[in-house]
Order: structure tokens, then sequence, then C-alpha cells
């Protein structure tokens, strides 16, 4: 029985080894192989793809995200409604301001560079248009809208109060007013499509 187990074993032994260098030459096996190879570098590439669309995805959503803060802001450069005037608002501490940096026609019919000739006070009629500040003193009310502040009509000298609200399409509406908003008028400022050149050269 001992060498029966043994004749027994040798023949499994043998099978094994046929079967096996079957397996290892077969075309089925090697295709077998190349399947699993080319599913494994499927499946890597797949999850490569991911990975980058995610990274992409959430990357780029930082500057974009960045973009649509800036553009709740009023900083930056503006048109008056009549076009002649470049006016840059910035901060100016816990407030916003702005001054008026570019003109479309800067001198006067003397060649000379436009004064505020209209203020009420003679001492300040000679200071130049260029950099005159014309609004001023606006804090954030509510997301898009500004309120307590100020703006200078340089056409007649005077100072209103004053309120700044971004609209929908990326316009700023600027009222002037005396006493309560109710009680006064509204312009609409809009984006130059690119910076101006900067008449107080700051």
């Amino acid at each position: 029985m001992f060498i029966n187990s043994l004749s027994s074993f040798g023949h499994d032994l043998a099978f094994a080894a046929a079967l096996s260098y079957c397996m290892e030459a077969c075309p089925i096996r090697q295709r077998i192989d190349q399947y699993r190879r080319s599913t494994q570098v499927k499946s890597n590439r797949f999850i490569a793809k991911i990975i980058v669309f995610w990274c992409l995805a959430f990357g780029l959503s930082l500057p974009v995200a960045g973009w649509a803060r800036a553009q709740n802001s009023p900083a930056g450069w503006w048109f008056d409604q009549s076009q002649r005037a470049g006016i840059l608002i910035a901060p100016c501490g816990k407030d916003l301001c702005g001054r008026i940096a570019w003109l479309r026609v800067p001198l006067n019919s003397a060649g000379q560079p436009k004064t505020d000739i209209h203020n009420d006070n003679p001492a300040l009629q000679n200071r130049p248009l260029c950099g005159l500040p014309m609004i001023g003193g606006f804090t954030l009310d509510a997301p898009g809208t500004w309120s307590g502040g100020w703006i200078y009509d340089a056409e007649n000298g005077n100072t209103y109060k004053s309120t700044m609200h971004l609209t929908a399409d990326g316009r700023l509406r600027v009222r002037g007013y005396i006493g309560l908003p109710i009680f006064g008028k509204s312009q609409i400022w809009t984006r130059p499509h690119a910076a101006l050149q900067n008449c107080a050269g700051k």
C-alpha cells in the first residue's frame, strides 16, 4: 500500500507539473494575464483621472471664489455716468473712498489742468480736479450696499450724503441726497474695460 501511495503521489506530482507547464505555455493563460494587466492599467488610469479631476476642481475653485469675492467690492476703477471722469475707489482705513483719477478732457480752454472752480470756498477753487476726493466715508451696510458716505459734485461745488449699491449686472448705483435718501438722485457708474491711466500718478 505504501508503494502504491508513492506511485499515486508521483502521478499526482507529474500531473501537477504537466498542468503547471500547460498553464504557463497555454495561450489562454497568457491572455488571462494580459487581460489582468490591462484591466489593472485601465483601473489605475481611471483612478488617476478621478484624482486629477478633483484636484483641478478644488484648485480652480479657490481663485474663482476669490474672484467672486472681489466682484462684491466696489474697489477699483469706475466711469461716472457721463463717462467724462474716472473714479478710483479704494479702502481708506475702515471706509471706502474715491478720487477723480482720470479725465477725458483734463485741460481747460486755456490749456491748463482743470481746477475745482465751482467750489464755494475760494481757497479751494485752484485745487486740481485730477486727484480730487470725490466720495468717502462709505461703510458696508449689507451685502453689496454701502452707506454713511458723502459725494462731492465738482460741477456745482456741493457735497451730499451718499449710498452705493452694486447691481446684479456689475454696475454701481451711487445716490446723492439731502436729509433722507428718498430726496436725492442716483447715478449709474460702469467699469472700464481696462485700468485707466491715473492722471494723479498715484
